[in-house]
């Protein structure tokens, strides 16, 4: 029911129910006006799109705590979206009255305190999906993050550090004994340090010679212990490992056991070893090899050995347990070889099968003055 009516002070009310037979109502000067404001209502209602005018009065931080109650998230979610609460500057601001502005400005004073771009991205979709939340539920009819400039990223190539393979050695060298099997198992087998850390013996296939990735340790919620959990986005996988790394895990397990509790690298009290232990561990390693890497960067280095063997991108997504190749590829793709990489070394492999005389090579060696370049002065070149 709506309607727009002439009050005894000249001004028109318009006026309709709800879909719960609430009665809203607003005045304006001019009739075209409220009749203006009355189809617009009505569209929305339509469409599927009407928002109750008093329902955005809630502000954004009572909204997002009650829509996070009802979420089944993993604890590394439910950090996440702590975090995202405690640094947003509009939680106390009703959703009705939330704006771009509102959201640019936490954005600059992210960025102004230091915070890495891909930080302010991850708090950012935070927000963005209590936004969305919002949207659905009919709180507000739009959502005022939509277009919101972030930082920008470095891209993959220029922000991944890949050790070499000297870099690797010296680190696994300078490491103390014990630890030596969790840097081994990212840099040989592409474990993710939670996963390095979570490793039992019974998840070794000595005959098979592969590894059972089952689990990860991780920080519990804010405030809590540890957890041992399946590992990210349920990437379960059994990996292939190479002998060497076999022999290392044997040696391992011969020196010092694993525990009653089945654990590779034991933490305080006979359970696995804490993420802040392992970091620690970890840079002590690092600054006795007198290298500035990172401990996840030894999975970069398996994922870009896989890929100069010519391994395909499904081939290391499942030994990396990415959930999709397309992961895969965001990440790696600058490592895989290019079209034009490819297209050279084909031609190349051509001409070393089509020129068999000593003449033609030498005339192919020489450079645009005519002279035989150096090497085919002296004699070099391919025989």
């Amino acid at each position: 029911m709506a309607s727009v009516a002439k009050r005894p002070d000249g001004r028109w009310r318009a006026r309709y129910r709800d879909e719960a037979g609430k009665e809203h109502a607003k005045h304006f000067d001019r009739k075209i006006d409220a009749q203006r404001w009355l189809d617009e209502v009505t569209a929305s209602v339509i469409t599927g799109t009407y928002v109750d005018p008093k329902a955005g009065r809630v502000t954004f931080d009572a909204f997002a705590r009650g829509w996070a109650a009802r979420q089944v998230w993993e604890t590394s979610t439910s950090r996440a979206m702590h975090f995202m609460l405690q640094s947003v500057t509009f939680g106390a601001v009703p959703l009705a009255q939330l704006r771009a502005s509102h959201v640019e400005a936490w954005v600059k004073s992210m960025s102004s305190a230091g915070l890495a771009a891909s930080t302010i991205a991850s708090r950012m979709n935070g927000a963005r999906a209590v936004l969305k939340a919002a949207v659905r539920d009919r709180v507000i009819a739009v959502d005022p993050s939509a277009g919101v400039t972030l930082p920008r990223r470095r891209r993959a190539e220029h922000a991944m550090s890949v050790p070499t393979s000297g870099d690797v050695g010296a680190l696994l060298d300078a490491s103390e004994p014990y630890h030596r099997v969790m840097w081994a198992l990212g840099a040989f087998a592409g474990l993710r340090p939670g996963e390095a850390v979570a490793v039992q013996a019974g998840d070794i296939d000595f005959l098979r010679r592969r590894l059972h990735v089952t689990r990860q340790v991780q920080r519990g919620a804010v405030g809590g212990g540890l957890e041992v959990r399946p590992p990210k986005y349920g990437s379960e996988r059994d990996v292939a490992l190479p002998d060497g790394l076999l022999n290392l895990l044997a040696a391992h397990l011969e020196e010092y056991g694993h525990g009653t509790a089945g654990w590779l690298v034991l933490g305080a009290g006979g359970g696995p070893v804490a993420p802040s232990t392992s970091n620690g561990w970890w840079r002590a390693t690092s600054e006795r090899a007198g290298l500035q890497v990172r401990q996840h960067d030894l999975r970069h280095f398996y994922a870009s050995g896989l890929i100069a063997a010519g391994c395909d991108v499904v081939t290391v997504q499942r030994a990396l347990g990415h959930s999709s190749p397309t992961t895969t590829l965001d990440t790696y793709s600058h490592l895989w070889p290019t079209a034009e990489d490819r297209t050279r070394s084909a031609a190349e492999d051509l001409m070393a099968q089509s020129i068999h005389t000593t003449k033609t090579k030498t005339a192919l060696l020489r450079g645009p003055s005519g002279r035989a370049s150096g090497e085919a002065r002296r004699g070099v070149g391919p025989s």
